[in-house]
């Protein structure tokens, strides 16, 4: 078994905890150790029966191997913790992907994902670094899903798709083929997209429609 740790205790991080569970009743692979969680007064706490071990700190200074999954959905803040782990020899990031994922080996994947329980990837899908796929979505074939993106249950998105940085695509969100979203945009649960979204704009409607957008200075 490889040891890891979840950044992060708050509820989507209670869950990796059960997805990690999940994956070791298939086939033993992780040591949970338990959460790291940047409020030290937090250090110590019982979630779920893994110890909160202490604040990032605690992490940079083991001075062994460790894997570290993200557990926490805001891509901004996701790119935050890498930015600050990342110059760490001894941190790894795996892919943690529930059993019943079905997922063509002719997919592209690349570190730090989470693929929840129930989801379909066809094929021919490229997925960057730290992206969500959570409960029941699918994806069509010879989608782009970048760096820091976070899907929500019920998705569904296309073929020939593309996922710019930092999305965040809302709970039973839909997106139609050959279609685009810019970095760093919000999705509103339940949204029709049926053109391209601009960049850092949160969307909503059906179809969908930017309502706003938001000052990319205090984007990550």
């Amino acid at each position: 078994m490889q040891d890891i740790v979840i950044y992060g205790a708050g509820g989507f991080a209670r869950e990796v905890a059960y997805l990690i569970e999940i994956i070791n009743e298939k086939k033993v692979t992780w040591n949970l150790k338990g959460y790291i969680d940047d409020n030290p007064e937090n250090t110590g706490k019982i979630l779920n029966g893994y110890p909160i071990l202490g604040t990032s700190e605690w992490l940079l200074s083991l001075n062994q191997e460790i894997n570290v999954v993200i557990g926490i959905g805001s891509p901004r803040v996701k790119k935050l913790i890498y930015n600050k782990l990342k110059d760490y020899s001894h941190i790894k990031f795996p892919n943690i992907i529930h059993p019943n994922v079905r997922i063509s080996n002719m997919n592209k994947i690349g570190m730090g994902n989470i693929i929840c329980e129930g989801n379909i990837l066809t094929c021919n899908i490229e997925i960057g670094n730290f992206v969500i796929v959570n409960l029941n979505c699918t994806i069509g074939h010879d989608t782009v899903i970048e760096d820091y993106t976070t899907i929500l249950p019920n998705s569904s998105i296309s073929g020939s798709v593309r996922l710019k940085e930092g999305v965040d695509f809302g709970t039973n969100a839909t997106i139609i083929q050959g279609v685009s979203v810019g970095e760093y945009a919000i999705i509103g649960a339940g949204a029709v997209i049926v053109k391209d979204i601009p960049p850092h704009c949160t969307a909503v409607g059906v179809p969908a429609k930017p309502i706003k957008f938001h000052d990319e200075a205090n984007q990550a």
